[in-house]
Order: structure tokens, then sequence, then C-alpha cells
């Protein structure tokens, strides 16, 4: 990654998810002087992190802080203050750079609508496994990303987990409903599925251990595995046994694929409706 960029890569916004990111980039040999951050108040972890690998940063850039027109503008800044906050670096980008937004609901469009004609906006979306280098996140480019912009953009994501990319930007309000609202769906089948344990007599916080670490080993199961999950899910399934019972359940007609279906639709809907 030392020799990715050709120019600087202004970090706009250093929260959680920007700081995974930038942790990531400088752990895969990214030099911190090709980095500025701005951001004007993060987390006190992120300021110790930032001091430490010496990474600039400014409550509000400047064009001397970049040097010129930079490589990458990463925008990873709350979507209710994009519209505050992406004006006041759009004028930075110049003709080759690209400007790459994590936040959900912002459309292509509503970028380019403050960039000089033909600038490249990559639009994505990522996950909070992210946050531990396990994340997945999806693209969509406008007219103007090169591929040069598409392989530096899938290194730069690559530091939080896997990338994928799709052609039609509608595709991005149904990867926030399956991998963006991903993991809170997971989180709540370890709830529920601690509260079924506990309403079978187990003492609570066994359920819980019991619920977390079946959820979670399951995931890192998966993860290794080089079996779709269909064969792993028979692989734990004895004719007739206990798992056998309960996916009869799971698997019937009024299910969960039909309340997953439900779900995602709802949540893909709402993505539409925010990026209006």
């Amino acid at each position: 990654m030392k020799d990715l960029l050709d120019g600087k890569l202004l970090l706009v916004g250093c929260g959680k998810m920007g700081g995974a990111m930038l942790e990531g980039w400088l752990s895969r040999g990214l030099d911190a002087g090709d980095v500025v951050v701005q951001d004007p108040a993060p987390p006190p972890e992120i300021v110790a992190m930032l001091a430490e690998k010496g990474v600039r940063r400014v409550d509000q850039v400047s064009g001397d802080d970049l040097g010129g027109a930079p490589a990458v503008i990463l925008m990873a800044v709350k979507p209710q203050v994009m519209d505050d906050v992406f004006p006041s670096v759009a004028g930075f980008a110049g003709e080759n750079t690209v400007t790459v937004s994590v936040a959900a609901g912002k459309t292509i469009q509503s970028f380019e609508s403050l960039l000089a004609p033909s600038r490249a906006v990559i639009r994505t979306i990522p996950n909070t496994p992210a946050a531990v280098g396990r994340g997945i996140t999806v693209c969509v480019a406008n007219d103007h990303v090169s591929p040069t912009h598409r392989e530096v953009a899938t290194q730069l994501l690559s530091a939080i987990g896997e990338v994928g990319w799709v052609e039609d930007e509608g595709l991005i309000d149904v990867a926030t409903a399956v991998s963006g609202s991903g993991p809170a769906y997971v989180f709540w089948l370890a709830e529920c599925l601690a509260k079924a344990g506990e309403a079978a007599g187990l003492d609570k916080e066994l359920a819980a251990r019991l619920a977390e670490a079946t959820v979670s080993g399951s995931g890192e199961l998966m993860h290794r595995s080089d079996l779709p999950p269909s064969q792993l899910r028979e692989n734990v399934t004895s004719p007739n046994g206990t798992t056998y019972a309960a996916l009869q359940v799971l698997m019937a007609a009024d299910g969960l694929e039909p309340l997953m279906k439900r779900a995602v639709d709802a949540a893909a809907e709402r993505s539409r409706e925010l990026a209006k």
C-alpha cells in the first residue's frame, strides 16, 4: 500500500469507521505523511492514535495541508452532517481525484452536484464488523471512475474486510439491507436464542454465553470453511434429531426465510427513502 497513492489521502471524519480504516491503512504500510485527517473532535483514543502514528489532523483542511489536489477524498462523516461538511472540501477535488463516501443514504448525484464536472465518485456501504477487520463493503462507481480509481478504492477498503462491486446504484439499497444492517439481525438472533434458552430453564447468564458463543463461533466456522452455509447446516443436522426438529419450525412456510425477506425489503425501502 506504500506506493498506492499519487498524492495525499484526505480522510474527512475519523470516528469509529474512519479510525478503523486509518489503522488498517497504516498497518498495511501506508505512509502516515500521505494522510491528512479533517475532524474537529475525534474520540480520545483516535486522537492518541493519530499522535502516536504521526498523522496530521486539522479542524478544517486547507490547500497548504494538501499540497495540491488529493488523490482521494474519503468521506467518513455521518450522513446527517454530510451536507454541511462536504461542500467545504469538494473544491479540493482535482481531475484525478476520486471521492469515496462510506455514508449510508447519500447518492452519487448528491456528491456530483457539488463537484466540478467529470469528477470521479464512488459510493460505498460498509458494515460494523469493519471495526475488527471483518467487514464487507459494497461499492458503486460513477462514469468517471477509472480502473486505477477502482483499484485504489478496493485496496483502501480491503483494510477493513472484503470488498464487492455493483454496477447499478439501486443495488446499494439492497446491500445496505443485507450487509449494512445485517449485523443487527445477527445480534438479535443471539438475543432471541438466549431468551429461548432462559425460557426453557437455563440460567440467564449461561443462556447468554451459550447463544453468543454459538453465533460467533458459527460465524467463524463459516468464514474459515470452503463449504456453503447450506452444506454446513446439513452437516449439523442428523435425520430426525434435535436440530432437525428445530429446523422444521425455522424452515416452515411461515418460518425464518419469509420473515428475513420482509426484513430486508423493509430496510431496502427505508434506504431508498433516505436517499431522496
